[in-house]
């Protein structure tokens, strides 16, 4: 099963999980250092600027959530959560089990919270964060222009995540020719 949506806060920092909070700050600030230098240097287009909000949003984030070990345990396990909720709907709905629907609706909702969780809400939080901010030098412009981005961004991993699922098989019709013409026939008046 594929883990492609659910953001990784880990990987985005380039550390395994077993990272201690020393390593995921010292890795952060090196990482929002190199970013803050690039951002000085390229001439900023509109783009750019928006794939630059996102990549420090992100690592805000990262580094907001990790550096503490209830936020990284109550982040990670509700990942896991996700994703096994995700393998179990996938179960049901291969064996065609009648609580397939149920999980369904119960992964869309978790999921739905996973991410407006984890991806906009901790990277605004983290954007007004004090350490966060003094590295990155976020400020209330950035977190303007980052809401859509990161709105933006949230809707593009809940739908990487559905364009995996299993909703639905679509067939295609079979139409009875014979059988539509007796019923249209049927329809019309005089039509005996």
């Amino acid at each position: 099963m594929s883990e492609e949506g659910y953001v990784n806060y880990f990987a985005i920092l380039g550390l395994d999980k077993t990272a201690k909070p020393g390593e995921v700050r010292k890795t952060y600030k090196k990482m929002m250092k190199n970013l803050v230098m690039e951002i000085a240097r390229v001439e900023i287009t509109g783009e750019r600027r928006d794939r630059y909000l996102l990549q420090m949003a992100q690592l805000n984030a990262a580094f907001y959530v990790l550096r503490n070990n209830e936020t990284r345990e109550a982040y990670w396990q509700e990942r896991e959560e996700v994703v096994a909720l995700e393998e179990r709907w996938r179960d049901a709905a291969e064996k065609g089990e009648p609580e397939a629907d149920v999980l369904r609706r119960s992964f869309d909702t978790k999921l739905r919270h996973f991410l407006s969780r984890y991806v906009e809400e901790a990277m605004l939080e983290a954007g007004r964060d004090k350490e966060a901010v003094e590295a990155s030098n976020w400020d209330a412009a950035h977190e303007r222009h980052a809401s859509r981005i990161l709105r933006h961004y949230r809707h593009n991993l809940y739908q990487q995540i559905l364009d995996r699922l299993p909703y639905w098989e679509i067939t295609k019709p079979e139409i009875d020719w014979a059988e539509r013409e007796k019923t249209v026939a049927d329809m019309l008046p005089g039509g005996d």
